[in-house]
């Protein structure tokens, strides 16, 4: 509680705000982030915007410097209905992953809200953006915004020069295979000029020294006969091509040979957009529970340092509590798993096992428990982890009672679920594992490659679906997304469902066989 007669070392008094007061509230909270939390951040940048902007940069991925789509329109008109009836809040900040971290605070937010999302996205998802390896393995923060503005300017040229119907075409087309445009995996490096010529040299040589003249005295027959001769050919093209291929989108941008210089530019800045968020959606939890942990914590230390009232503070809760409230599954509101809820509950729990730890926590993490560096420890997960492994690697018993987790097994030939695991020593590690596996985006999203093309063929483009658990594509979306490779590729295009496990195909289909 803070000391009487201390309204002087306050940081600010009622809800109203101006630049001296946000100025002074960022230094507190950036000396508690920093000297206390030892967080290591972007230099930061802090935009005022209206709720109407806020709707437009929600409209267009959250990004304000977006290119325009039509899609982002019918979104804005979307959210904006909603808003405007009530049925649906702002957030009351956006950030972008960049350097500088640049966050954005809307006008109509309370003091109280400007500190708390300033801790929150300033330095708790600017600490995120800058150390966790899955944003600097994948994205340039330096770089982005620079990119993003020659995107938008790029694509207003096209439209002038090309047509707006043409652009759209193309970006209709490249949005839809947004999801299967990203790497998900380093690409091996690129043979220099010179390591090519030496495996060409070696090729040669090889064939001259197996080479028999006696083969010209057989008869020629119209087509190879010869099986391994077509499988080296068929190893050798792909080899050439680097398939098969997870990155539907880069294949295309690289290989179609109906495109134009500016359509293969538009399906790069797609791609490049595709990559910069897909850290993103495989860190959800980690990255929202850093952001709240280290708010809550800051506008605490705050709090008891005699910074903030006690008004300030409730309204700062409450708040909190809103973003981090978890309905039961059997609520009407339950959406799933509330990633801010999670998220937090496990730091917190990290900061409680490191600081006061029970004998089954010694027992399931006996590095950390009992340790005292909490610090250390959430610095370490952050920078390290994504959604998937840190579940696996801290998710405690003690929060899976806290959360009532249990693991349901139902299977398509029966008529009832099963209740697989509960709250015992082999029940835990069987809800940890499966609650990890469903933020396994690479388990959960279409595993689709390009296996094989003939350029100097028929040009016939192949793809696998590589199926898992015996989940297919839903026809209808599936065959209206092959249109759009056909439209980027130009030839014919087909798709062959293989089950991973036995390596069985389940269904084949063709841009040929689907009506227009």
């Amino acid at each position: 509680m803070p000391k009487k007669g201390a309204a002087s070392n306050l940081l600010f008094q009622g809800s109203d705000w101006n630049f001296e007061t946000l100025s002074r509230a960022y230094d507190a909270i950036e000396t508690v982030a920093l000297e206390d939390l030892g967080l290591d951040v972007y230099p930061n940048q802090l935009e005022i915007i209206s709720s109407e902007q806020m709707l437009d940069a929600y409209s267009s991925v959250g990004m304000p410097l977006m290119y325009q789509h039509w899609s982002f329109g019918k979104r804005f008109v979307f959210e904006d209905n909603l808003y405007r009836r009530g049925r649906r809040g702002l957030a009351y900040e956006l950030v972008i992953n960049s350097n500088p971290c640049i966050t954005y605070l809307m006008e109509e937010n309370t003091m109280a809200m400007q500190a708390l999302v300033t801790a929150h996205a300033a330095f708790g998802h600017n600490h995120f953006f800058k150390n966790n390896y899955l944003f600097r393995q994948w994205t340039d923060a330096s770089a982005i915004l620079s990119y993003m503005e020659f995107a938008k300017k790029y694509i207003i040229k096209c439209e002038e020069r090309y047509g707006t119907t043409a652009v759209e075409a193309i970006l209709d087309s490249a949005h839809a295979l947004m999801d299967q445009g990203v790497f998900r995996y380093r690409r091996p490096p690129r043979l220099s000029s010179e390591k090519e010529r030496e495996r060409m040299r070696e090729r040669l040589e090889y064939e001259e020294q197996t080479f028999s003249d006696l083969w010209r005295t057989l008869p020629t027959t119209s087509e190879s006969s010869d099986p391994d001769a077509v499988e080296r050919d068929v190893m050798e093209r792909k080899k050439a091509l680097n398939l098969p291929d997870e990155n539907l989108l880069y294949f295309l941008e690289k290989t179609s040979l109906i495109l134009e210089p500016w359509q293969r530019e538009i399906l790069r800045i797609v791609r490049v957009i595709a990559q910069y968020f897909y850290p993103q959606r495989q860190t959800k939890v980690m990255n929202e529970g850093c952001a709240t942990f280290v708010h809550y914590t800051i506008m605490n230390t705050l709090f008891d340092q005699g910074r903030v009232t006690e008004g300030a503070m409730l309204e700062i809760l409450q708040s909190h509590t809103n973003v981090v409230f978890q309905p039961s599954f059997d609520d009407p509101r339950f959406p799933g798993i509330n990633p801010y809820a999670l998220g937090f509950a496990m730091m917190q729990d990290i900061e409680r096992i490191c600081v006061d730890p029970t004998s089954e926590d010694r027992d399931w993490f006996p590095e950390i428990a009992g340790s005292g560096n909490w610090r250390e420890t959430l610095l370490d997960a952050w920078a390290n982890h994504r959604d998937e492994s840190f579940i696996l690697q801290y998710l405690s018993p003690s929060l899976i009672r806290k959360f009532r987790l249990f693991l349901l097994s139902d299977e398509a030939d029966e008529k009832y679920c099963e209740v697989a695991s509960i709250h015992n020593e082999r029940g835990y590690e069987a809800i940890r594992a499966a609650l990890a596996r469903s933020y396994d985006i690479g388990a959960n999203q279409p595993d689709i490659q390009v296996m094989d093309v003939d350029l100097l063929g028929d040009r016939h483009l192949r793809l696998q679906h590589n199926i898992k658990n015996g989940v297919l594509l839903e026809e209808t979306s599936r065959d209206a997304t092959l249109r759009h490779v056909r439209h980027l590729w130009g030839y014919e295009v087909s798709l062959a469902g293989v089950e991973a496990e036995t390596g069985e195909t389940l269904y084949e289909c063709s841009t040929a066989d689907i009506e227009e």
